[in-house]
């Protein structure tokens, strides 16, 4: 069964930052180059929300407003890896953050329905 990896969470010191990254269990079968891929964090009354998404195409990035100006998404071809880079951290953006992927090329932080494959998560701690 085809799912997504995350890495490169951890604990950090507010002000901090993290690289997350996402790729596929395996590339062979599916090669995150031609997926949407989004970031998405457990919040309070919601299931997840979305913080970052990178199309596979010309819809380009979307941040959620409280991350906008923080995290930066990027897409590595040659490794079909998709990061997250997270900056200036607060005990706000703790969480587990989870990869996810859709074949279509807009860009969404919301709608997860429509994001066909996930992965496991990664904890960041933003902590003293």
């Amino acid at each position: 069964q085809l799912r997504l990896v995350e890495s490169g969470g951890g604990l950090v010191q507010p002000g901090g930052s993290l690289r997350l990254s996402c790729t596929s269990s395996d590339w062979n079968d599916m090669n995150l180059n031609h997926y949407t891929i989004g970031w998405f964090r457990p919040v309070p009354r919601k299931e997840r929300e979305g913080v970052s998404c990178i199309s596979n195409g010309e819809d380009g990035t979307k941040y959620e407003d409280t991350v906008e100006g923080r995290l930066n998404i990027s897409r590595d071809m040659v490794s079909q890896t998709v990061h997250l880079q997270m900056n200036n951290l607060t005990a706000e953006d703790t969480a587990v953050y989870y990869c996810a992927a859709r074949r279509f090329d807009v860009c969404v932080l919301y709608h997860l329905e429509e994001y066909e494959v996930w992965g496991q998560g990664t904890q960041v701690t933003v902590s003293l």
